[in-house]
């Protein structure tokens, strides 16, 4: 058997606060609100996508800055996954055993840091970097995109408070590194092979 950490200690009465509000809510404002929690990523990929075709306009620079989002945004992942080995914490469903909008995941699918508010935070942060425009958008979606993993009952709140802080350190670290040193990877995207993919002609 494996241990698990419990984390309803922190903030379980607010995940139940939260589960509770949900379920004595409109069914279209929980229909919307599980929507948005399963395929709101799909909007941040988009936002990426304009993202770079603006940039590529112009400079290398800024394409390179723009390409360096989606890269990011894995790399957030990649640490938060991680982060949810170590720690191993059981999903609130499960602990407090509470009807949920979504349903319970299966064991050993760890809980605490949120992959989506970790995914969502790093996308917001880096498009930042690109466009301050389309970073707004990006941060109001991603805040959104946090609270909807608590209201359908997939995290505790200090799971997407954590997975917020993931995903910015790592956008915040990554493009800082970047701008500071952008010369060698914009001279591979000036190539003559990859420039016609990457820059406007």
């Amino acid at each position: 058997m494996i241990l698990a950490f419990d984390g309803s200690s922190i903030d379980g009465s607010a995940f139940t606060d939260v589960v509770d509000l949900a379920h004595r809510s409109p069914d279209w404002l929980d229909d919307a609100v599980s929507a948005w929690s399963t395929y709101g990523t799909a909007v941040f990929a988009v936002l990426m996508a304009v993202a770079w075709w603006q940039a590529r306009r112009v400079s290398p620079t800024a394409a390179l800055v723009a390409l360096a989002v989606p890269v990011v945004v894995v790399a957030a992942y990649g640490l938060d996954a991680a982060v949810k080995l170590l720690v191993r914490e059981d999903r609130p469903c499960r602990t407090l055993h509470v009807t949920t909008l979504e349903a319970c995941p299966a064991p050993g699918d760890w809980s605490f840091p949120s992959n989506h508010a970790a995914v969502a935070a790093a996308a917001a942060v880096a498009l930042w970097y690109v466009s301050r425009r389309l970073g707004a958008v990006a941060a109001v979606a991603a805040c959104t995109m946090a609270a909807s993993r608590v209201w359908v009952g997939a995290h505790y709140p200090h799971d997407v408070a954590a997975g917020v802080v993931v995903g910015t350190l790592v956008a915040v670290g990554a493009m800082a590194a970047i701008r500071r040193r952008p010369d060698p990877l914009i001279r591979l995207l000036s190539s003559a092979r990859l420039r016609p993919r990457v820059l406007a002609s």
